[in-house]
């Protein structure tokens, strides 16, 4: 069995990891940090603010679960809780499923490890049109590097696995260019269930990295504890009301639990981060808090190929096509990435179209199903403007997501695109996702090119799904355009900051782990100096 940092800490004694599910009473704590997540920027900020000496607490509203006890590679135990809403977290319209982490760690315990530095083009975007100046490929290289020395991204030189390799000689004989994907794993056994969790402790997410050396900083993590509203007073932040949930985290029990912070951080992700500001009232002249919220509207295609896939072994993502991100400018068409994903049961007959006998005969082959996916790189253009987060009667938050007809026609573009390269790479059948392809989908390149180009594009009818969230509480340089500064700092109230995938003003064109990791390296590091005066080494 692999080393496991979790139950080491934990058995040390040393830790200090509080189970709010556990609380009879109202409890108060102190802080110089509270932080609000543990996924990628919030577990990076702490690490970099324990290191500065800071007496930092972390809230989370999910459960603390590690290799040696609770990652089995099963997927009726994982989603329940490992993720929001057990994996079904959907938009207003049920239009779009979305994958996203609710445990220690966040989304990084449970992603597929692919690891991109923010596109060029994007960063140019972000300058151009909200003003951070600062956000150059040569300013932001360094901490990306620093992200992937401390995280241990590398390059994936294994042999991908058939799904990925129908990506990879489709894309050839296609005439698309593609790529290798790197992944932030060390010993990595290639057993494709990361989204289930990390059995052998090999992805180094925030859950073995960065929270464990908070806690041996001092750091106190508080789990299933749902960050209720932040407190406010003259002007300043001054901490986090909390309630605490019952062992499944869907329930609250009636506990209060109060942190009072000198700095306030909030890194609960896209979509949780903006809810929490609309619920604690937070000033907002110019209306943009949850506006603009955007998620990668991913299309899927499947294929069943005359040889077997089983695409449930091997690391889920090794190759990607940028082909038709680097082809269009973002004010031109629709810009889309193709990657594929793993393939379980579960996740595979919920995602695919049909049902009763259709469903069955497609699941019956399902050692020889390929599938592609294409990531639209949406908030460029101005008719793809995302979503935005209001609050259910619950206080919960709820994401609405209109696909505007640009949008769909970069996703009618997409389907082609792996229909094409699917039967490229010798698929007897394909299917795009789509509840009007007829059963068995379609036999020839041709059949499927007049059948796609006359598909519907509705919600509903054609599967959309994401596990990308960005946007909601964006940066900018001046307070009409953006909700924090480029460090993440709050507008319209002091001591209180913003570091995980909300502040980004776009989507990224990208996998988003690695540009959080580095924004929130550069941001929390230069929040450690003003609180401090120290200039911090990260990684150490």
């Amino acid at each position: 069995m692999p080393k496991d940092v979790i139950a080491e800490g934990l058995a040390s004694g040393k830790w200090d990891v509080r189970d709010a599910a556990t609380f009879m009473r109202d409890q108060t704590l102190e802080a110089d940090v509270v932080i609000v997540g543990t996924g990628a920027g919030g577990g990076v900020a702490a690490e970099i603010l324990s290191l500065a000496g800071l007496k930092v607490v972390m809230l989370e509203e999910g459960e603390l679960r590690y290799a040696s006890k609770h990652f089995n590679l099963k997927e009726a135990e994982a989603y329940p809780t490992l993720y929001q809403e057990s994996a079904g977290r959907q938009t207003k319209d049920k239009g779009i499923t979305i994958l996203q982490g609710r445990t220690v760690g966040g989304s990084t315990t449970v992603n597929w490890t692919s690891s991109f530095r923010t596109p060029p083009t994007t960063l140019a975007f972000w300058r151009d049109h909200y003003g951070l100046d600062d956000m150059t490929v040569e300013n932001m290289a360094g901490w990306f590097g620093k992200a992937e020395k401390r995280l241990s991204v590398i390059d994936w030189n294994v042999e991908p696995n058939v799904n990925n390799q129908v990506l990879m000689s489709g894309a050839d004989r296609a005439g698309i260019h593609w790529s290798k994907i790197r992944r932030n794993v060390k010993a990595c056994l290639n057993l494709g269930y990361c989204g289930m969790g990390c059995p052998a402790n090999a992805k180094q997410s925030m859950l073995i990295t960065t929270v464990p050396t908070a806690l041996d900083r001092g750091a106190t993590l508080l789990t299933h504890l749902r960050a209720e509203r932040v407190l406010q007073e003259g002007g300043k932040a001054v901490g986090v009301e909390g309630m605490a949930m019952n062992h499944s985290g869907l329930e609250p029990v009636g506990i209060k639990v109060t942190i009072k912070a000198k700095t306030v951080l909030l890194a609960g992700g896209a979509i949780n981060t903006p809810a929490l500001m609309l619920r604690s009232y937070l000033s907002d002249p110019h209306g943009l808090i949850g506006k603009r919220t955007f998620l990668h509207p991913v299309n899927v295609s499947g294929a069943l190929m005359p040889f077997k896939v089983e695409g449930w072994q091997g690391a889920p993502q090794s190759i990607y096509s940028d082909h038709f991100i680097d082809a269009f400018p973002p004010d031109g068409p629709m810009g889309y990435k193709l990657e594929v994903p793993p393939l379980h049961p579960v996740l595979t007959a919920i995602t695919m179209s049909g049902f009763g006998e259709k469903h069955r005969q497609l699941m019956q082959h399902f050692d020889r199903l390929q599938v592609v996916l294409a990531l639209m790189r949406d908030g460029f253009h101005e008719d793809s403007r995302g979503g935005s987060v209001s609050l259910k009667a619950d206080g919960t938050p709820l994401l609405d997501y209109p696909i505007s007809d640009y949008v769909w026609r970069g996703m009618r573009h997409s389907y082609l695109t792996m229909a094409e390269l699917q039967f490229a790479a010798g698929a007897t059948r394909v299917m795009p996702i789509h509840e009007d392809v007829p059963g068995g989908g379609y036999s020839s390149w041709a059949e499927a090119k007049a059948a796609i180009q006359s598909l519907p594009l509705e919600v509903l009818r054609a599967k959309v799904v994401s596990a990308h969230v960005m946007g909601g509480a964006a940066m900018a340089s001046k307070a009409e355009q953006g909700v924090v500064d480029g460090y993440g700092r709050f507008f319209n109230l002091d001591n209180l900051y913003v570091m995980d995938g909300s502040v980004f003003p776009t989507s990224i064109g990208a996998n988003p782990q690695l540009s959080i990791y580095g924004l929130a390296a550069r941001n929390a590091s230069s929040l450690a100096k003003t609180l401090t005066g120290k200039d911090i080494a990260w990684p150490v």
